[in-house]
């Protein structure tokens, strides 16, 4: 644990120091503030927006924004200069260690900046509209940093795969189109092509293939509105006989997507010849 914590400690200074986490900082808080004022701009609306309102504004631009930050900084990380990463595996530390240090430091600067924005964000609506639906705001926060931490061990074994950061860069990129983008849209093309029981079953089943869909339908289901999160949640909520465990069996999914690609991960870079 203290060669891990090592680690992590100087995977969290170098990526402070980082363009790319400030940069994302503060796009991301000037976004957030600008979304909970301007959200109901479309319905003749400008003002600020209590929590539960400024949730539902918010998801699409996490669910975006968080998974290509996410595996691009993994990316960067774990295909970074060959020298800097010749002379950290040549210390008297496991290759275990340096992989679980990294992605520790990584989604603690990741985490940083986006409790930075979501953070701003909340102050600002409890000054102006008040507390109420706080409970499920915060919910949404540690939704989107468990979903952080999926993307940053894809991203983590993106690179490991790739070996350089070029080809990295070009995974994580097919992968972010693929999941956020190209998913949903082949999941409802496959349905057309099946029966409607079959159908359904399918589309309840696809919502675990994709970390974006579980941390999306996890959101909206603490948003507690059950006419906006469609099919595959209204199923899991019925199947499983309450909103609680419903949301249990989501978070255990992202979880899923965390631990599998970490345990992968670590497979390969043990075998790897560095």
């Amino acid at each position: 644990m203290k060669n891990i914590g090592i680690i992590a400690a100087q995977e969290l200074t170098v990526n402070v120091r980082n363009k790319w986490t400030l940069v994302f900082a503060f796009v991301f808080t000037a976004l957030a503030m600008a979304i909970s004022y301007f959200g109901l701009v479309t319905e003749a609306v400008v003002g600020f927006q209590g929590f539960t309102r400024t949730t539902a504004s918010l998801l699409n631009l996490v669910l975006y924004l968080i998974p290509m930050i996410s595996l691009t900084v993994a990316t960067l990380s774990f295909t970074g200069e060959r020298g800097a990463s010749e002379l950290l595996f040549s210390q008297p530390v496991t290759r275990t260690e340096i992989l679980i240090g990294k992605l520790i430091g990584l989604f603690l600067s990741v985490a940083a900046a986006t409790l930075f924005g979501f953070g701003g964000a909340g102050v600002l609506i409890a000054v102006q509209v008040g507390i109420d639906g706080s409970g499920r705001y915060l919910a949404f926060v540690a939704f989107s940093l468990l979903l952080a931490a999926a993307f940053l061990s894809l991203g983590a074994l993106i690179a490991i795969i790739a070996g350089g950061r070029a080809k990295g860069m070009g995974y994580a990129l097919f992968l972010w189109f693929f999941l956020v983008l190209f998913y949903d849209l082949l999941v409802m093309g496959i349905t057309f092509l099946l029966k409607e029981h079959t159908a359904n079953l399918f589309i309840f089943f696809s919502l675990f293939g994709n970390p974006v869909d579980l941390a999306r339908v996890a959101s909206l289901i603490s948003i507690d509105d059950p006419a906006v999160f469609g099919y595959a949640g209204a199923a899991l909520v019925k199947f499983l006989g309450g909103v609680a465990l419903a949301i249990t069996t989501l978070i255990g999914g992202l979880l899923v997507w965390i631990v599998l690609p970490l345990i992968i991960a670590n497979r390969l870079l043990l075998r790897q010849d560095i």
